[in-house]
């Protein structure tokens, strides 16, 4: 080879070289380039799954891929959407003086919304508290989205959670829309006022009406909420957590609260759906109706997580049309379940706090609650407040009060004439029984007579064993030593393995059960049990039994019990000792004596029934001689 054949050589490897160097891809072009090969190969393997699957999205700026390089990538799952199927998820706030609500552009949905005036508290070791930022809507696995169904995507349609909407943000109100080919658009717009936990939401599908193959004129909205738990006994706030809803023409109902439950309303419209906690509640309310629904709640411990409390789904059907502007208007409640506000939003949207529907919830809605209220008005304190609606209940209940002490004083003056009938006939205690009715009936006493007050304040507990756990009023009150008077009042902790007190001991059930054990022995000092001598031991058993009830009670209702029971031992300390004078008592039992008596009432069929019954065991008792 001559030396102008390898010159020639080496000129051709140079220029070879330098026009791999040149026409080489810059180290951007290649990365565009593997996120594309990344997008087609994701693509490819989600249209392999099942229609119910998401989507996954490709992490690339919409502004470095073409419209026909999207039309080619993302045309077959999202069709007409496929400019909103890829972007960047950006936050953005609307904010008034009661609430921060963030909403993501990913879905054009609220991300969370942060309660101002309220805290969660969280217990870490050593019983120490923690106040966090109260946020409803908070949790990751959340889903609200539109299933949009759309000319040539297979399955149910486009999910709105897929897609990346443009915000404009125009003073307190949020645009957030979805473009599609030719110029049209899904949008949502969110409007916060102040003063408000009332968001206004509408949705607006503009020229889709050649996109769109919504043949029954429907849209699905699919909501997802799971439910974080909130409050300190988590056990008894996921007893007051599940979904309301209210037909359009008919009562509010509600899924079951304590188990897993699936409501199917095919032919029942429904002006709100709204997911209840204890004192919190994320409502969706339409301007006219949803056209249906399937609303479901998962309670079951094995299908949660650890921090969960439940799982709320609710699938509604909103009636869209095909023209090419449809628009449906709707409000997002996101706030505390207080009373007031909720009734002044109208639909019996106030049904959501537990009250209760039979007649304890009428007396706690319409006597208790306004009581509060009116206390709560002039007494800072919500513990002195109920110190002082105790006061009132004895006020009001002292004169059948009285009535049971005096009572209770009979049976007390005449114990040594029964003593002497027991002794009589100790070896026939039937017969005993007999003769001691006569006696009553003789003297004009009953032993009935202590009844009465307690069933008429029968309805006033029933009634505030829904109230304290249901009213927010109480939530995070401090009084006393309790911190909290919507849940127990723990002062120390108990090993787990002890039953039925969950870990944890209530100073206010434990003054209720003692001062119950004191208010009955004062009671039954002169009372005869000869008939039923268990129950002596009874009420005394009795309070030890319900103390691990009330141990995880709201320390609002043992506070109440406790208080109660003080001042019935002072009303029977006073009346006894200072009011009643047992020697005009005693006059006047001898003066009934000696009056003629009238047959009938209830002791004359009392006695009558004793009779029958002995004689019935006189019979029985031949026959086997």
């Amino acid at each position: 080879m001559d030396r102008t054949s390898i010159v020639g050589i080496v000129l051709i490897m140079l220029l070879f070289l330098a026009w791999q160097y040149v026409a080489a891809p810059s180290a951007a072009e290649i990365e565009m380039e593997q996120r594309y090969q990344d997008s087609i190969a994701a693509l490819s393997e989600a249209e392999l799954r099942a229609g119910e699957q998401p989507a996954p999205q490709a992490d690339v700026p919409p502004t470095e891929l073409s419209d026909s390089l999207r039309k080619v990538q993302f045309g077959g799952r999202f069709g007409a959407f496929a400019a909103s199927a890829v972007g960047t998820a950006e936050d953005v706030i609307l904010e008034n003086d009661l609430m921060k609500v963030t909403f993501s552009t990913k879905g054009g949905t609220i991300r969370q919304a942060e309660l101002k005036n309220y805290a969660k508290v969280v217990e870490r070791r050593g019983e120490e508290e923690i106040r966090l930022p109260l946020l409803l809507l908070e949790d990751e696995k959340n889903k609200f989205e539109y299933v949009i169904p759309v000319n040539g995507v297979a399955g149910d349609g486009v999910r709105t959670s897929d897609l990346y909407f443009t915000p404009t943000v125009e003073g307190n109100s949020v645009m957030l829309r979805a473009p599609v080919e030719g110029g049209g658009y899904f949008e949502q717009r969110y409007t916060l006022e102040d003063g408000s936990y009332l968001i206004d939401y509408d949705i607006r599908f503009e020229g889709l009406n050649t996109v769109m193959a919504n043949t029954d004129g429907t849209v699905r909205l699919h909501w997802e909420n799971h439910l974080d738990k909130i409050e300190k006994n988590s056990q008894y706030e996921a007893s007051y957590s599940t979904l309301y809803y209210k037909p359009v023409d008919d009562d509010t109902d509600y899924c079951s609260c304590t188990s897993d439950d699936t409501e199917t309303l095919d032919d029942q419209p429904l002006k709100w759906v709204a997911g209840s906690q204890q004192f919190f509640t994320s409502a969706l309310i339409a301007d006219d109706r949803f056209s249906s629904a399937v609303l479901t709640t998962v309670a079951d411990e094995d299908k949660l997580n650890d921090d969960e409390l439940k799982l709320l789904v609710s699938d509604l059907n909103l009636p869209i049309g095909s023209s090419a502007s449809e628009t449906f208007g709707m409000s997002f409640y996101v706030g505390p379940n207080e009373f007031e506000r909720l009734r002044a939003i109208g639909y019996d949207l106030s049904d959501v706090v537990s009250f209760g529907s039979s007649i304890f919830g009428t007396i706690n809605r319409w006597v208790i609650r306004p009581l509060f209220n009116f206390l709560s008005g002039f007494i800072g304190n919500m513990g002195i407040a109920i110190l002082v609606l105790t006061l009132l209940v004895k006020m009001l209940v002292y004169p059948l009060t009285y009535k049971m002490l005096v009572s209770n004083q009979k049976m007390q003056v005449l114990k040594p004439e029964i003593e002497k009938l027991k002794a009589k006939h100790k070896d026939d205690s039937q017969t005993a029984q007999v003769e001691t009715m006569k006696l009553y009936q003789e003297y004009g006493a009953s032993p009935l007579g202590g009844c009465l007050p307690m069933v008429l304040q029968m309805p006033i507990w029933f009634a505030l064993y829904r109230f304290f756990p249901a009213s927010i009023t109480f939530r995070q009150e401090n009084f006393l030593w309790a911190n909290d008077l919507s849940t127990y009042d723990s002062i120390m902790r108990l090993p787990e393995w002890i039953p039925f007190m969950q870990g944890h001991l209530s100073l206010f059930a434990v003054l209720w059960a003692i001062t119950t054990v004191i208010y009955a022995y004062y009671n039954s000092r002169h009372m005869d049990y000869s008939a039923q001598p268990m129950m002596k031991y009874f009420q005394y058993i009795m309070p030890i039994m319900f103390l691990g009830f009330f141990n995880s009670f709201a320390a609002g209702l043992t506070c109440y019990l406790f208080f109660s029971n003080v001042f019935n031992i002072a009303q029977t300390l006073i009346t006894k000792n200072f009011i009643i004078d047992e020697d005009k008592l005693r006059a006047k039992l001898d003066a009934n004596k000696k009056k003629p008596k009238k047959k009938g009432g209830f002791s004359a069929r009392l006695q009558e029934a004793l009779k029958e019954q002995q004689r019935q065991q006189a019979a029985a008792q031949s026959k086997k001689k």
